[in-house]
């Protein structure tokens, strides 16, 4: 254990992962270095067990350890590093998700440990380049800790990560290893925005930091304060920022790409609610304890994903609109009944200042559509409706365009963050009618993850569009694979993975 000197809030850096990613090494070798204190070394349901485990299957399966996935065993050494069987299930099955889980146990295992070493990368019949970068970001997001306001830190920060890759495989693993590095630490960014306390992550703040992190990765930035929202028409965020003694800030990100022509343009809008209380429509006190701080999860994944997509060497443009603001209650606060003016000038009736995200991401998208990009993505912890539908492992996604949804769900598919389609039934849009307003920023509470979907796709116009609900995966209970207890980072892989591979939706 290592104890750490109590800080004030002012002193106190919310974000520590961006500086701890970069420390941990990770590199590519034909066997383990002599620095590394523990080797993992995969191990199916069937077929021989590697020789320098020193045991066979026999004593293994006398210890506990069958080979399924995500079992590990720890054989420590008085001469050596401590060697970790880890279960990869049916050999002839690997595929990127459970090498992805297999990497996250061991991680996991070898807790104490600083320096692993790891043969997973070879294991099975996946693509070096996308086995290695499963791997490293499966180690990486499995040892993701937020411990930057305890005094006393369980176990070790990884230092160095070492894929044990055979000759013909070394070349495209070190490839993938470094695209699993800058993906790992995006999601342990997300994580960080996600995990901070209010107090220690307000909208100014997440403004800093962004500004900060553009500077150093070569991103464009503009910030905007209450005054040049106000220039600009934004009165959804205006009228949720009302009560607040915290001023809000929208954050303008603009990320090109080097040499040659960008095949594509994609905007990102993210809904940054840095603390949600309901407003005049106070939520109960078992919802606001810890998951209302994570109300800002979409703006997370958003500064996240465009932090990583220098590293990865994304060939389209990228814009991304992080709308951040807590959500009050005080004297000042929004009521219902409220009319506010949206950018663009659509009008909306206030019936419950508890749906508050639509309009703060209805103004940026807004701003996005003016600028006529291929396409838009918004991502928020919009609605319990969604959560109820779909659990908390599962996304909801809507979109105007099939065509580009389903670029949206192979990039999810790729990095292991579930998505499910639901519909953007236009019947519930009747449920939005507002007798003094153009419409009404909430319809009933059943279809209401539909119907927050059909509030968002009226300030997009013909643009392709995707609205993905982060309720429910935003965070977890308990360690679960390669994702640790607390904010999960959902969207932040899923965006910089769909920013890389995007195509200009026919």
């Amino acid at each position: 254990m290592k104890k750490k000197a109590a800080r004030a809030v002012s002193s106190v850096n919310p974000v520590p992962s961006i500086v701890e990613s970069a420390r941990i090494n990770v590199q590519v070798a034909r066997a383990a270095p002599a620095g590394a204190t523990a080797v993992g070394i995969p191990v199916g349901v069937e077929g021989a067990v590697p020789r320098t485990l020193g045991l066979d299957r026999a004593a293994l399966a006398t210890a506990g350890f069958e080979g399924k996935l995500g079992q590990t065993l720890l054989l420590p050494k008085s001469d050596g590093p401590t060697l970790v069987a880890i279960g990869v299930g049916d050999s002839a099955k690997i595929d990127v998700a459970k090498l992805r889980d297999a990497a996250a146990a061991f991680a996991r295992a070898a807790a104490r440990h600083t320096h692993l070493a790891t043969a997973l990368a070879d294991a099975g019949k996946v693509k070096p380049e996308l086995a290695a970068q499963a791997v490293v970001e499966g180690a990486l997001l499995a040892r993701y800790s937020y411990d930057v306001l305890k005094n006393e830190v369980a176990g070790n920060p990884l230092s160095e990560l070492t894929l044990i890759a055979s000759p013909d495989r070394a070349d495209a693993a070190a490839k993938g290893a470094e695209r699993g590095r800058a993906m790992a630490a995006a999601g342990r960014l997300a994580r960080d925005l996600a995990n901070a306390p209010p107090a220690y992550l307000t909208a100014a703040r997440m403004a800093e930091v962004a500004v900060d992190l553009a500077g150093k990765l070569g991103l464009e930035a503009e910030v905007f304060d209450r005054d040049a929202l106000q220039k600009l028409g934004c009165g959804g965020i205006l009228g949720v920022n009302a009560g607040s003694t915290e001023p809000p800030r929208m954050v303008k990100l603009t990320y090109k790409p080097k040499g040659g022509k960008a095949v594509g343009r994609l905007a990102l809008v993210g809904k940054g609610i840095m603390y949600d209380s309901g407003g005049i429509n106070l939520k109960p006190r078992d919802a606001m304890h810890a998951v209302m701080k994570m109300d800002m999860s979409g703006a997370g994944a958003v500064l996240a994903a465009m932090s990583a997509l220098p590293a990865l060497g994304c060939r389209s443009t990228v814009t991304a609109y992080l709308m951040c603001t807590d959500n009050m209650p005080s004297g000042s606060a929004t009521k219902m009944g409220d009319v506010l003016t949206q950018r663009g000038g659509k009008t909306v009736e206030i019936n419950n200042t508890d749906a508050e995200g639509r309009l703060i991401l209805a103004d940026g998208l807004a701003l996005a559509a003016e600028e006529k990009p291929d396409a838009i993505v918004n991502i928020g912890t919009l609605t319990g409706a969604c959560l109820m539908a779909l659990g908390d492992q599962i996304a909801g996604v809507f979109t105007n365009h099939q065509g580009f949804v389903e670029q949206v769900k192979a990039a999810a598919e790729r990095v292991d963050e579930s998505v499910w389609q639901l519909p953007l039934d236009r019947r519930y849009r009747k449920q939005l009618d507002s007798v003094v307003a153009d419409m009404e920023n909430m319809g009933d509470a059943s279809p209401g993850a539909i119907t927050a979907a059909l509030f968002l796709v009226e300030f997009v116009g013909d643009v392709p569009w995707a609205h993905l609900d982060i309720c429910g995966p935003m965070k977890v209970d308990a360690d679960e694979a390669w994702r640790t207890r607390g904010a999960t980072g959902f969207g932040a892989r899923l965006l910089a993975d769909l920013a890389v591979n995007f195509s200009v939706p026919s």
